[in-house]
């Protein structure tokens, strides 16, 4: 693989898929605590690293865009709340 291709492929963010009905963020932040803590540890194989590495970036990104669409839900309240405001 040549840079120019990997460049472009790092440009690509992988889909996200919808969030599962019992997932709650503090939960989540609580697996990546404990992912961490075991790569920490040093009593993982290496394969083992890349496979909780791996899914720890997973819920990363389910925190995150969990955040981005709490924070887009935020704005429009305050948007609403702002176009709503009696004039003095």
């Amino acid at each position: 693989m040549n840079a120019s291709t990997y460049q472009s492929s790092s440009c690509v963010e992988p889909a996200i898929p919808p969030l599962p009905m019992n997932w709650s963020y503090e939960g989540t932040v609580q697996k990546i605590e404990t992912i961490v803590a075991q790569i920490e540890s040093g009593d993982l194989e290496l394969a083992e690293v890349f496979e909780q590495f791996s899914e720890a970036v997973t819920y990363l990104n389910q925190c995150e865009s969990f955040l981005n669409e709490r924070q887009r839900q935020m704005d429009l309240l305050i948007e609403n709340l702002a176009d709503h405001e009696p004039e003095i």
